[in-house]
């Protein structure tokens, strides 16, 4: 028997409720926002990757027009600098040193953008005007900025303290069991290839607005994040030594974020510390050159990696040495995210034996964090790459490559060598159906076709998994007014995803009622106590689950309300279009009455924190084929083909946007985007004229489903859809480069970005 999917339950493409006051200019984002006598800030910024540095004059800017205050770092030692959360623990148990973020450069900078001033006057011209009569004594001193040579003995060292340019070291796996099978491999395939850094150019930059209140001695922080309950606690209990309650942290609509929004930044408490000190709100908002050198990087691995192979092309052991840039700082999550993301070094494939190194290194450059994917998007990427790699070396087909090692359905759930618990997975199955969709058979005669027309064809496969939606849950309390709408308190953050229309479906479904009666709230430490933020593909499969969840139990007091109203047993009782009924009659109560008959609060508020205690596993096939023009070394992407599994889908429409631009940003990486340093430290790509991101003219139309295998360690069956599309993307779009390159002249490497320079440069020696 076929049930109806409702109009607006899961499961159906509801359109985004959130979308009407988008397009029509009535979003509030931070800028936005407005208060009554704000100053505004601005941040003087180091012009050197590395130099010492004092202070010459500071009186002429204080005494400049229009200027309230100048903070260096002589006026904050007060307050704590910007934290690194880690629970890294070196091979010999000993925790590496923290060289974290200083709110203010005290004598010493260690990238261009480095933060050493903050001017805050009556309007931004005369904050950065006044920046302009600092006088600053410069001594540039020797700058390191690449990755593959910094741990080589005579490198300039970032921090001289320590000796080295290593931050920390971390092994993952069995050394001795994956050495005593590459002793016995019939063959041992090897890459080593770049993860190259990114800059993540949302749409919105970074902006905040602190306010102060001396009666009550508490910040009210209105900024643009991906979570304001964490950035609560940290601005909080870690920087201004004061207690949560203390600071309000506010989040309305948010253009981007990309992991890049999750973090503390400097200037958010470099404003907060301004407002106190002049009692008068002060606003900072970046423009696109400071985001380029100031907001974390992305990325940034030089890693080789090695496949113990037998007789049969099976695999026997993986080894990996992973060098993974840190910049200048350890930023919050930073050491974290080539942590989390060897953990799926051994993908999709059943691997016996792993052995992982990896290395953080200090470089004189812009700090590196989570960026879409966080480590999960590097792993895939070395692993499909050493996959094409030897199907190459042996003459096997790439499909039959991945097919003889693919972990097979029987073996679930399945423990990696990482330590992941892998739940359910088919994956011949979507590799399968992506080759039929992608019709992979007819390649050779449109790779033929393409060679009369003087073009090159390749074809590129990736195979991916990734872990997110991590052990946790997120509290969702909701809410029936006496006006009869239904409101959702939740402590996620939406970035752009639509969570007002997806967790509505979850409402909907259970209490049935109109989208346009359910408002959902996000972003305010006083409304809710706690919350996760949204990272890491969490808000669905862990919110969504606890919307669901607080729908059921809020049903089932409505039905008892009405059930009490209309004299009925709750058993009869139908929620539907908005009011209560007994079933097969027209006596009918409306939501808003329910409400006004509740005797307590409680009788019309529900809450569920439903707890997950296994990561949730998305997988998936991409299937790339391009065409090259030798002539002038551009590609034209002529087919993009996905076959996912996300386990069960809340909102096709909604998971449509999230894969396709996931897709984008993992194609951008493989042919396009890439940050670009001089060798003594300068950002060469810092604005949207020489750092490029991809376009639509560059892009296919998508040709997308998914082969759903429900999770079990989720309470709904659902994987997470968030990040997925970018880790699929990049391995697929360089493995088809690499492939069209092959053809043509026997050429097997190139590091991203695979620009058309690098391509006619290639071809054309």
């Amino acid at each position: 028997m076929t049930i109806a999917t409702p109009k607006f339950g899961v499961g159906a493409s509801a359109l985004r409720k959130e979308d009407d006051r988008l397009v029509r200019g009535r979003g509030s984002f931070t800028d936005d926002h407005r208060a009554e006598g704000e100053l505004k800030a601005y941040v003087v910024r180091s012009p050197y990757a590395a130099a010492r540095f004092a202070f010459t004059d500071l009186d002429e800017a204080r005494r400049a027009p229009g200027v309230h205050l100048v903070l260096t770092a002589d006026d904050l030692r007060h307050l704590g600098p910007v934290p690194c959360h880690t629970g890294l623990k070196q091979p010999d148990g000993s925790r590496p040193v923290l060289k974290q973020v200083p709110l203010l450069c005290d004598g010493e900078v260690r990238h261009v953008g480095d933060a050493v001033a903050f001017v805050v006057a009556d309007t931004l011209a005369q904050a950065q005007e006044a920046a302009e009569l600092i006088g600053i004594d410069w001594d540039a001193t020797d700058a390191h900025v690449d990755l593959a040579t910094a741990l080589e003995e005579g490198s300039p060292l970032v921090w001289p303290d320590l000796g080295t340019n290593q931050a920390f070291l971390y092994r993952l796996g069995d050394a001795a069991r994956a050495a005593e099978a590459f002793a016995r491999a019939d063959r041992v395939v090897e890459v080593t290839v770049v993860n190259n850094r990114l800059v993540a150019n949302y749409m919105e930059t970074r902006a905040c607005l602190a306010e102060w209140d001396a009666a009550e001695e508490k910040f009210t922080f209105t900024v643009g994040s991906q979570g304001v309950h964490g950035m609560r606690d940290i601005l909080a209990t870690e920087i201004f030594g004061l207690e949560p309650g203390k600071v309000r942290v506010l989040t309305g609509d948010v253009g981007g974020g990309f992991g890049t929004k999750a973090f503390i930044y400097r200037e958010y408490a470099l404003a907060m510390e301004a407002a106190r000190v002049t009692r008068r709100p002060v606003k900072w908002v970046s423009d696109r050159s400071e985001h380029f050198l100031a907001d974390a990087h992305g990325r940034d691995n030089l890693t080789t990696a090695r496949m113990a192979l037998d007789a049969e092309g099976r695999f026997l052991a993986l080894q990996v040495d992973l060098l993974a840039g840190m910049g200048a700082y350890l930023h919050q999550y930073g050491p974290n995210i080539p942590m989390i993301g060897v953990t799926m070094s051994t993908g999709v494939y059943d691997i016996p034996a792993l052995d992982v190194t990896v290395r953080g290194v200090y470089t004189h450059t812009t700090p590196v964090d989570a960026y879409r994917g966080a480590g999960r998007p590097e792993a895939a990427f070395v692993l499909e790459r050493l996959v094409d790699a030897i199907a190459r070396e042996t003459a096997i087909p790439v499909e039959e490559v991945r097919r003889r090692n693919f972990i097979r359905p029987e073996q679930f759930p399945y423990t990696t060598q990482g330590k992941r618990m892998y739940d359910v997975g088919e994956f011949d199955g979507h590799m399968t159906h992506a080759y039929e969709k992608a019709d992979v058979a007819g390649f050779a005669a449109r790779a033929k076709e393409a060679a009369a027309r003087g073009k090159v064809r390749g074809l590129g496969t990736a195979v991916y998994i990734e872990a997110c939606a991590f052990a946790g849950s997120e509290a969702a309390h909701l809410e029936l007014t006496t006006d009869g709408t239904i409101v959702l308190d939740i402590g996620t953050q939406a970035n752009g995803q639509g969570h007002e229309t997806a967790y509505a479906q979850f409402v909907a479904e259970k209490i049935g009622i109109d989208f346009d009666r359910i408002v959902v709230r996000q972003g305010d430490t006083e409304r809710l106590a706690r919350g996760g933020g949204t990272g890491g593909s969490r808000s669905i499969p862990l919110g969504g689950v606890s919307v669901s969840s607080a729908s059921e139990i809020l049903a089932e007091k409505m039905k008892k309300l009405a059930a009490d109203e209309l004299e009925a047993s709750p058993a009869d009782i139908e929620l539907v279009d908005g009011a209560a009924r007994i079933v097969g009659t027209d006596r009918t109560i409306s939501y808003a009455a329910l409400a006004k008959a509740a005797k307590s609060d409680e009788d019309r508020k529900a809450q569920a924190d439903v707890k997950q205690a296994e990561a949730t596993y998305p997988n998936g096939t991409h299937i790339c084929e391009i065409e090259i023009d030798p002539e002038t070394g551009t590609i034209e992407i002529v087919r993009y083909t996905v076959v996912d599994d996300f386990g069960m889908t809340v909102n096709p429409v909604l998971l449509l946007g999230q894969v396709h631009g996931g897709i984008v940003q993992g194609i951008g990486q493989a042919l396009c985007e890439g940050a670009v340093y001089t060798p003594d430290g300068q950002l060469l790509t810092a604005s949207l004229m020489d750092y490029t991101v991809p376009r639509a003219d560059i892009l296919p139309f998508f040709d997308f489903e998914t082969r759903n295998v429900p999770s079990t360690t989720n309470a709904l069956g659902i994987k997470g859809a968030g990040e997925a599309g970018t880790i699929g993307a990049t391995p697929a779009a360089m493995n088809a480069v690499i492939d069209a390159l092959d053809r043509a002249k026997g050429i097997r490497h190139m590091d991203m970005p695979a620009t058309p320079q690098k391509i006619w440069a290639a071809l054309n020696g």
